[in-house]
């Protein structure tokens, strides 16, 4: 126990997801969760799954899991997608208990916040905020379902996809995902604007509500807004031409629904999970481009995975400011701290190395597979973006173990690894400067 109160919080965060992610294995594992009995190593994928809000899956949650199976999925995406420690303060708050230093460096670890201050304040607005968008989505979701498949049916799977869209999950109950629905305006739109409204962040959501003026907004807010907007036309525009002629794809459909497809296959790879295409179909240059886009992820402090966009903008602009030959980072009269810069660059080459590793070993375990489709699957783990071409049921038991390890750093690695790096040395002593050749 003594050992436990003194683990610092990343430590301790790590712990409460493990601690979690087991006993969703638990229940998933109960007679009643399932029609057929499931593997355990199944059971503990789907948890782990859920959990990091990735989205793969090794059996189909539609078929194999029971209403309470599936009861237990949507929960653990909501705590998963929200953070344990915002459940945590949402029970403390309820029961009228103090928060204390110790529970509210949790929380600045969990939400990825870079001070203590004002974290209860923000989790008070995460929950109200999500619970509110939820409800929304699952009102205008039922307008489509509900006359589908009845009150009862319709109304549950308003409920379980409105979760898994916002929390950028991208668990859905049909063993094709949502491709029924690649032309539906509704379902592409309400599902799209959940998960882009979950992967923006919630920091960027309550400064855009709290100042209501793009001028006002902080330089973090500013950066997500236009760096969404033009990396998802950038993505709609490249999927479009690429995918045309495609007759696996785009090819056979009409050309609005070309439109929809590209849109939400453009928007959907940055952590949703979702898709409106046969990913196992796309042309290899998409599946390469698509890659990008997971390893890219969603924003800081959101439901979504991935290096973040924001490391990524911050890292190509200094390289921008290095070939213009200047040593600072500016941007919207704005400077950039080198620590920034340096943190931005120490999450980017880790997640690098980490990949690189992951698909190495998974190329040893699962030699009968494509490279490209293993490759895709490691990217899209690590993203916890929840894409795959169709390998995931196949992999050995080994090869499932490793997708689950690489989820969960994906969910938890570049988060402590930021917190870690941002705690200031305390060594005094300076050395000498020396060169060293590069280029």
């Amino acid at each position: 126990m003594k050992r436990y109160v003194n683990l610092n919080p990343s430590q301790l965060l790590v712990v409460i997801f493990v601690i979690s992610i087991s006993i969703g294995t638990f229940l998933l594992k109960l007679p009643f969760a399932t029609y057929d009995s499931i593997k355990w190593v199944d059971a503990l994928f789907i948890s782990t799954s859920a959990m990091t809000v990735t989205g793969l899956a090794t059996v189909d949650p539609g078929t194999t899991f029971t209403l309470f199976g599936q009861m237990i999925i949507a929960f653990l995406i909501q705590v998963g997608g929200l953070g344990i420690m915002s459940f945590a303060v949402l029970i403390f708050l309820v029961l009228g208990k103090k928060i204390g230093l110790k529970e509210r460096l949790l929380i600045q670890h969990a939400l990825n916040q870079t001070s203590v201050g004002g974290v209860i304040k923000l989790v008070k607005y995460l929950f109200l905020f999500s619970i509110t968008i939820e409800l929304m989505a699952m009102l205008f979701l039922s307008i489509r379902w509900v006359p589908q498949f009845g009150w009862s049916k319709g109304l549950f799977y308003s409920f379980f996809h409105s979760i898994s869209a916002f929390n950028n999950a991208g668990f859905a109950l049909w063993p094709d995902n949502l491709m029924q629905f690649v032309g539906d305006p509704l379902v592409n739109i309400v599902i799209s604007v959940l998960f882009i409204i979950g992967g923006i962040g919630f920091v960027v959501l309550v400064d855009i509500w709290q100042k209501r003026s793009f001028k006002k907004l902080s330089l973090h807010t500013k950066l997500m807004i236009v760096g969404t907007f033009i990396m998802n036309l950038i993505a709609m525009v490249f999927l479009f031409c690429i995918e045309y002629h495609n007759p696996y794809t785009l090819g056979g459909l009409t050309f609005g629904e070309k439109l929809w497809a590209s849109y939400f296959q453009a928007v959907s790879p940055r952590t949703a999970g979702f898709n409106t295409l046969d990913i196992s179909q796309l042309d290899e240059t998409s599946l390469f481009f698509i890659m990008i886009l997971m390893f890219i992820g969603a924003g800081s402090g959101s439901t979504g995975g991935g290096i973040k966009l924001t490391t990524a903008l911050v890292i190509t602009l200094a390289t921008i400011s290095f070939l213009r030959g200047k040593n600072e980072v500016v941007v919207a009269k704005r400077t950039i701290p080198s620590s920034t810069i340096g943190k931005a660059l120490a999450i980017t080459m880790t997640s690098i190395l980490f990949v690189i590793l992951g698909i190495l070993l998974l190329n040893i375990t699962e030699n009968q597979t494509p490279f490209l489709d293993l490759m895709f699957e490691v990217v899209s783990a690590f993203g916890t973006a929840g894409l795959s071409t169709g390998v995931t049921a196949g992999l050995t038991a080994i090869g499932k173990q490793m997708i689950i390890f690489t989820m969960f750093i994906g969910k938890l690695g570049p988060l402590t690894l930021m917190f870690s790096l941002a705690t200031k040395s305390k060594d005094k002593i300076r050395y000498p400067q020396e060169e060293i050749l590069t280029g």
